[in-house]
């Protein structure tokens, strides 16, 4: 698959993840929200990243610290779509009754990454392990994005920008670094 379908796949992807919370609404009720995300494909966090494990034959370290807002509901999908390049791993971080505490982590074979354009970039900042982390506010519409590699992993922690005066870039550094 050429980059221009692995960015198409991206964003489509982006687009229905990220539209999804903002047609929800107070009167679901918690059963109806969680099933919202079963149905396309969602499940407990733990069991996503075991079946990401399992078909990657690799570990995938997770952050330790999350965003400080409130989040009343998390919800884990391993995609594995056609051929390796679309294959990954995705946490979504919700409140069920503030659509703006919304927050994902997606992880991807490094070959298989996010390509990072230098007109994306807003900051670059180096990690504690040396690496660096770009942050753009461009790439995707409604969210700010932090990407940086770890052990072979590319990771895009993705925040709603309406939260970004609560999680700043500097949030979402000591996040990536928290990664072992």
């Amino acid at each position: 698959m050429t980059t221009i379908n692995l960015i198409k796949t991206f964003l489509i992807t982006a687009i229905i993840s990220l539209s999804w919370p903002y047609v929800s609404n107070a009167d679901y009720t918690s059963e109806e929200f969680q099933r919202s995300y079963f149905d396309i494909g969602y499940k407990e966090v733990n069991a996503a990243l075991q079946e990401s494990r399992d078909h990657f034959k690799k570990d995938i370290a997770l952050p330790v610290q999350i965003p400080s807002i409130e989040f009343t509901h998390s919800f884990g999908r391993f995609n594995n779509l056609d051929g390796d390049m679309n294959d990954g791993f995705e946490i979504e971080y919700l409140h069920i009754n503030k659509p703006r505490n919304h927050y994902m982590i997606r992880v991807k074979p490094v070959k298989y990454g996010l390509p990072i354009m230098q007109e994306h970039i807003d900051q670059t900042f180096k990690l504690k392990d040396g690496s660096k982390a770009f942050y753009s506010t461009k790439i995707a519409r409604g969210f700010n994005l932090l990407v940086f590699q770890k052990n072979g992993w590319q990771y895009v922690l993705n925040i709603d920008k309406g939260v970004s005066d609560l999680v700043t870039t500097d949030n979402l550094v000591e996040i990536a670094d928290s990664i072992r």
